[in-house]
């Protein structure tokens, strides 16, 4: 199981609480350890979001969010999204979070674990 992998179970039970995490707590979840955390939990979320474009899945990306960004994800998750198709507009304001929300819910309701 890659880490991505891994990232995408960890995701499946945020899923079912219907609440983000934030980027450090996601981290902390899977035991990322300094130096890069962050990145490399971005890296790994970037992989999530090519995998379920392709599939034309919802986002499970869309559940880890910025602390720093009033509950949208980093401007990564945006570009990423806009790289693969799936989104065309800007990392903030509001039609990011009117992405970022139609997604954060379609996820909820696709990739939440039953029971």
């Amino acid at each position: 199981m890659t880490a991505s992998d891994v990232l995408r179970v960890y995701l499946k039970t945020v899923a079912g609480s219907g609440v983000p995490v934030y980027y450090r707590d996601a981290a902390r979840a899977l035991a990322l350890e300094p130096p890069q955390t962050i990145h490399r939990l971005a890296m790994m979320l970037e992989r999530l979001i090519e995998e379920d474009a392709a599939a034309g899945a919802p986002l499970i990306a869309s559940l880890v969010i910025s602390r720093r960004r009033d509950g949208l994800p980093a401007p990564g998750y945006f570009a990423k999204a806009h790289a693969v198709g799936v989104y065309h507009g800007a990392t903030s304001g509001p039609q990011a979070r009117a992405f970022h929300a139609e997604q954060l819910r379609r996820a909820v309701a696709f990739w939440s674990e039953p029971g």
